[in-house]
This record gives C-alpha cells, structure tokens and sequence, in this order.
C-alpha cells in the first residue's frame, strides 16, 4: 500500500489522523474531561485503527457544530460516527455502517399508541439540533410541529415535562437516558420503519485513500463483536471509590435491568407491530382490509390532489359468488377468494393496493394512473382470471368497475362513481370491464368504455 497517495507527509511521519466526534451523545459517543473518546464509537474505531493499521487521535470540541466546523475547516478530517444524508453528501464520503441502530418514538405514558405517525396531526416533536432526522422528518411529515433543543437530555426532559408530545431518537439512546435520567414517565410508543440509524465514519471528500483503509478496517468488525460493546455500554453508570470487585457487584443489578429493559421493549415493539399488521389485514385472504384501504385512499387522493397526478380506482366483484358457496360450501368459496388475492398480486404493479372491500368484493388503488391505464391493468386481470384453474377445475369470472379521481372528489364519491360503473358491468351481463361514465383521458390512447369477453 502506498502511504503517501493515502495520508501525506503527516502519515509518513507516524501522526495519528485528527478526527472529531459529538461531545454529548451518550452512549454512542462523548468526550470526557480530559479529552478522551469513549462509548460504543470510540471502542468501534479503537477496532478499526486497529485492524487497518491506521493511528487516530479525537480532537476535543465543545459541541456536535463544532466537530462539523473542524472538519470542515481541515483541523479534523472525518467525522466519527453519523448517518448519511443528502446535505452531507455535499461534502462527505461515507464508509459502511459502524452500527445500525432503530429509531423509536418516545412520549409520555399515557400516550396512544403510534401506527402511523402522518395520522398524528397538530403534535409536537421534540430533537436535538442538526440531526439527520429533523431533515426527514420536516420533509415527510409537515402535520407536525418541530421544536429544536440543544442535547439528547434535554428533548426526553422536554418530553417527560409535557413541553412536547413525543421525540424521535435511537432505541439505544432511549433506553439508556431513561433510565439514567430516571424519566420512568416516557415510554416507546412506536418505531418508523426506513429510518434505522445506520451510523457510518463520515470522511471528507478530498480523503479517498483515507476512507478506503477506514472502510476496510470497518468491514472485519462481525456482528457478535458490535452487539459486545454496545452491552458494554447501555448500563448505569456509577462513580464511587469502591474496591472492583465490590462495585462490579453493585453494578450487576442496574445493568442486568438496563438489559432487561431493552430486551423487553424490543419485544413490545415487534408484539405492536404485529398488531398493527393484524389491524390492517382481511384474516382469509392476506391483503389490506377495508380500514387499510381506506387509509391509503384517503392518502393517495390528497396526494393527487395536491400535485395534480392522476389515480384511479377498480372495484372487482366475483361474479355469482353466492352460487359457488351454496353449491360447493363455503371452505370452497374462501379458497376461491384466497386464490383470487394470489392472481391479483401477480396481475398488478408493486405501486398498486389490493385489498378485501368485503364479502367477495375487492378494491384495486392505482396511484399515478390514468383511467386509461387502470382500465387495461383491470382488463388483464380480468382476462387472467377468466383462464385461471380455480379449485377442481372451477372456471369464476369478476365484473369491474374503474373510475379515476377528480378535483373536488371525496372518498365516497370516487367509490359511489366505481361502483356505478361495476352495477353497470354486471347489469350488461358480468365478465367485463366497465369504465366510469364521463371518464375520458385526452393523454391516453383511445379506449372503449367497456371490454368483454370475445368469445
């Protein structure tokens, strides 16, 4: 390896690279007194040095701005342990993750559960300053209100006072600032799938021999050996002038607690998921349920509404269900049900929501679609199913009704006109498509406004 293209003169030297970290942000990282790294970052960048051969040296700071200042400025030349966000690609590079870490919501206890956090309207959440999530969270979720504070502390402080309704931060930072800070009024009230904490070394831009080594030396860390220092570090810490062996005694208890605790509410989290999942899907058939789809229905219609794109709706009904079930039974009907959901899933586009609208009705939500495209994605489905081999041979055709969203449409409107066009589909003799009257797409080649089978 060529030492001058990767460090300089300085390297050639034999000096330790100049890095900075955030001051306070336990237990991730801080600086001590007299100027040492220490926490989960630092024990995984001793590794790191260790394993590239690289030598570090942590420039103290007063705060996280300065860390970004000093880098920026050349006195440090990477940052030790962030997430990736476009405004840091500007002028960073950034190695693999160090650490990955979920993002929880933390409120107070008598707060709702959070399923879904573009729901909670008018509530405030509380972050830190400069943080990778205030950037998303601005961008993604506008309904609330952001107030921004100066430490970790103080936003579970701002919390457990009732200044804010919640806080987003890392699940390892949580459990440990409640306990230590002993906020037992706080509690995980729901995580936000997507936005993980991958905390990687952010290296100036002008350093790619640097982030080479680092990125090598990150990748010898396994797993068992980060899972090993962050248990070494989400513990109460004591200070006492007791012999070791007598402190390690008194420390056993809090840390085993400290464990427990985030071992539990890992176990809370994954049993509220499942909940929410159980909530949001029809039991026989796997796909959205009615509240689901609503849900979705509603959002993607004020997000055609707001940008001007187009959506369309397809409302399916299995034709002469109620004779399938009183000739064959009912296990036989929901078997042909079952196997309807799996031909849907084939037939439609990952961007499409198919869910059960009920009994053998179904409904297809079809963002960024014109009724144009909705009527041939209904009308292969349709043929699809028509050659489908349904149980011993059963032959079942559907009638669909397709209609697109318009300014001014409510929920009950847009299905009102979807299922006007299915009544007519099935008044016209079922097996076929029927577009919703008026529906005319200039942008879209000329269509029928109904499709049936050429027998």
């Amino acid at each position: 390896m060529a030492v001058p293209l990767l460090f300089g003169a300085a390297a050639q030297a034999g000096e330790a690279v100049p890095y900075c970290a955030d001051p306070d942000w336990p237990p991730y990282e801080s600086m001590s007194a007299d100027g040492k790294h220490q926490g989960i970052a630092a024990d995984l960048l001793a590794l790191v040095s260790r394993r590239s051969g690289v030598a570090l040296r942590a420039v103290p700071t007063r705060d996280w701005e300065e860390s970004i200042a000093a880098v920026r400025d050349g006195r440090c030349r990477f940052l030790s342990f962030l997430n990736r966000t476009p405004k840091r690609e500007e002028w960073l590079a950034f190695t693999e993750p160090l650490f990955i870490d979920p993002n929880v919501l933390v409120t107070r206890e008598g707060h709702d559960y959070i399923a879904d956090l573009a729901a909670v309207g008018g509530e405030t959440m509380v972050l830190p300053r400069g943080t990778s999530v205030e950037e998303r969270v601005r961008r993604e979720f506008p309904n609330l209100r952001i107030v921004l504070v100066d430490s970790e502390a103080e936003a579970f402080a701002t919390v457990s006072r009732g200044m804010a309704d919640m806080t987003l931060r890392s699940l390892t930072v949580a459990v440990y600032t409640i306990k230590t800070a002993g906020w037992f009024n706080l509690k995980v009230a729901g995580h936000l799938p997507g936005y993980e904490n991958a905390l990687r070394i952010g290296v100036r831009k002008d350093e790619p021999g640097l982030l080479a080594v680092l990125d090598r030396g990150v990748g010898t860390i396994s797993t068992a050996e980060r899972t090993s220092i962050a248990n070494r570090h989400v513990a109460i810490q004591v200070q006492s002038p007791l012999d070791a062996w007598t402190l390690t005694k008194l420390l056993a208890l809090p840390a085993a607690v400290v464990l427990t605790s985030l071992f539990w509410v890992v176990k809370l989290m994954r049993v509220n998921e499942r909940l929410r999942v159980q909530s949001r899907t029809d039991v026989l058939t796997g796909l959205a349920n009615r509240s689901h789809l609503n849900e979705v229905c509603r959002s993607e219609m004020e997000r055609a509404a707001r940008y001007g794109r187009p959506m369309s709706i397809i409302l399916v009904d299995l034709d002469h269900f109620k004779q399938v079930n009183d000739r064959f039974g009912h296990v036989f009907g929901d078997q042909v049900l079952v196997e309807f959901a799996g031909l849907a899933g084939k037939a439609l586009r990952a961007t499409d929501t198919v869910g059960r609208w009920g009994g053998e009705e179904f409904l297809i939500l079809c963002p960024e679609t014109g009724p144009g495209a909705a009527f041939a994605l209904a009308e292969r489905l349709r043929r699809m199913m028509r050659a489908y081999d349904f149980p011993n041979g059963h032959r079942q055709t559907g009638s669909f009704g397709v209609a697109p969203f318009r300014d001014g449409d409510s929920i009950d409107r847009l299905l009102i006109r979807a299922d006007n066009a299915l009544y007519r589909a099935k008044n016209e003799g079922r097996d076929r498509v029927v577009l919703d009257e008026g529906s005319v797409d200039l942008t879209e080649p000329a269509l029928s406004r109904t499709a049936c089978p050429a027998d």
